[in-house]
């Protein structure tokens, strides 16, 4: 190879990382595919489609399950491109928050990336925390149907706390496994899909009409107004589109990170809006009895029509492969929410960071992270016990907190105009149309998930995901009006940690 060839080849992953100014610390194993599968995963459809059907019975039904997850799966789509762009130019764990420092104004940088890290660590919790809690849901109502096992709130607790703690622990001893079941996770999606679609489509003796699919609407919401309805009614598919962002957490652990990363970020969208569509038409069109199915004592519905559609042995069959993909997704959520914990308190943004950035000697991981982003979970599902509409707000909070910080770094590029400096993988003259569509949406859900979701509002109805927003923004301005405007990524603090992630490093540096 010539001296100019070697000039103008890119930069391996290593030394695009040290350019942006981490050295490599985690091991990188993971391939394409491997990305892409960790945010196929943990977007789910056959979790949170089915673990937020009965929120879309209530609040639009069929027509705004079946259309509403059209019309949000588009808008997510132009969110996820303008983030892959951003991913492509720069591919660390650090992910959002990183991007927002890199495309802010010098003088407001810190304070931009800062807030972004907050929100995504927010979302990234809450996120787990929905995905969890609604396998906690389906198990429960799966031992409900095979053993009379009673479905209570703190049972229901229970098992989601033991959920975490599987999934801690997979996390921290199963690191190969992780990587491993990812990938299988993928296939178990698609080839469930499939199989319960079949089922649905091919063994009941009758189906609802297309006109009941696509054009009923119910309202049992209390609210008077049906445009309000349908606008709540959108978090079903809304939510499920989350946790893309995993693909850019996982970039340090993948191989061409700039290309990788952003391919899996897209790809893990538009496949899940493909197999989310086909899901929620098998369903839908199988329900034998809609208001059976909706106050069914298992509290799932879905579960509820597998049974009616498909008798008591097939239905519990395919349930438990509706477990099995909550579980995968699960554990998926906390691989990427303990990557953005470490990126975080990597650069000391997190109360007692030089504990959640530690990393084991023996598997490379964060395995403090692992433990704090499954207590904040659990943290966050506990006012179930007092209050029926709490799994609705984890899942507003997760949508909230996330999106924000899915489009402040698209914001900030198209801020940036010209100025930005693409990596390998971008969206050309398209890319403005689609930054200032991605922009326009986030605003919108922002606001409309944190309204009430019931009527009338009480304690037990109450959204408190306006509380959880506030108190970790409230949280965050103090600390960085106090404290942390001082120091969070500024140089000469910069320089320190850098030292102390280079000592790691050099303990670490036997991959095992």
């Amino acid at each position: 190879m010539t001296d100019d060839a070697i000039r103008s080849a890119p930069p391996s992953d290593e030394e695009r990382l040290a350019q942006l100014g981490y050295q490599q610390v985690l091991a990188r194993r993971m391939s394409g595919f491997a990305n892409y599968a960790v945010s196929f995963t943990i977007i789910s459809v056959l979790s949170g489609c089915l673990t937020l059907y009965l929120f879309g019975m209530n609040t639009g039904g069929p027509a705004v399950i079946t259309w509403g997850w059209v019309a949000v799966g588009l808008m997510t789509l132009f969110v996820g491109l303008s983030m892959a762009e951003i991913c492509s130019a720069y591919p660390t764990s650090a992910g959002l928050y990183f991007w927002a420092h890199r495309l802010a104004p010098a003088r407001s940088a810190a304070a931009w990336a800062w807030f972004t890290g907050w929100f995504n660590v927010l979302g990234q919790v809450a996120v787990t925390a929905g995905i969890d809690f609604g396998a906690a849901s389906f198990l429960g109502a799966y031992l409900n149907l095979e053993f009379g096992w009673e479905v209570t709130p703190g049972r229901t607790i229970l098992l989601f706390a033991g959920i975490l703690i599987l999934h801690g622990l997979l996390n921290t001893f199963g690191v190969r496994i992780v990587a491993l079941l990812n990938s299988v996770s993928v296939w178990w999606h698609v080839l469930g899909v499939a199989l319960i679609v079949g089922a649905l489509t091919f063994v009941p003796d009758d189906h609802q009409s297309a006109s009941f699919v696509f054009g009923e609407f119910v309202n049992h919401t209390g609210w008077g107004s049906g445009v309000y309805v349908v606008l709540l009614g959108l978090l079903m598919a809304q939510y499920t589109f989350t946790g893309y962002d995993a693909s850019a957490h996982m970039t340090e652990e993948t191989h061409d990170a700039s290309t990788a990363g952003p391919k899996g970020i897209v790809r893990s969208i538009w496949t899940s809006w493909i197999a989310g569509f086909v899901l929620l038409l098998g369903f839908t069109f199988a329900i034998q009895s809609y208001d059976g199915a909706r106050t069914s004592s298992t509290g799932a519905p879905p579960a509820q029509i597998l049974l009616d559609a498909l008798g008591a042995t097939a239905g519990k069959l395919l349930l438990l492969v509706v477990i099995g993909a909550q579980l995968f997704c699960g554990m998926a959520s906390v691989t990427a929410n303990s990557r953005m914990i470490y990126a975080f308190s990597r650069d000391g943004a997190l109360p007692f960071s030089h504990v959640w950035h530690t990393v084991s000697p023996r598997t490379r991981t964060p395995v403090a992270a692992v433990w704090l982003a499954a207590l904040g979970a659990l943290v966050l599902g506990l006012p179930y016990l007092i209050n029926v509409t709490a799994y609705a707000a984890v899942t507003s909070i997760a949508v909230i907190g996330l999106y924000i910080a899915y489009v402040v770094p698209t914001l900030l590029r198209l801020r940036k105009g010209p100025a930005f400096e693409r990596g390998p993988w971008h969206l050309g003259r398209w890319s403005t149309v689609v930054g200032v569509v991605a922009v326009a949406w986030v605003g919108v859900i922002t606001v409309l998930f944190m309204l009430p979701q019931v009527s009338p509002v009480t304690w037990e109805t109450f959204n408190y995901a306006p509380v959880a927003v506030l108190v970790v923004l409230g949280f965050a301005a103090t600390w960085w009006l106090a404290s942390a405007r001082h120091w969070f990524l500024n140089p000469a603090h910069e320089r320190t940690l850098a030292r102390e992630t280079a000592r790691a490093g050099a303990t670490d540096s036997v991959d095992p």
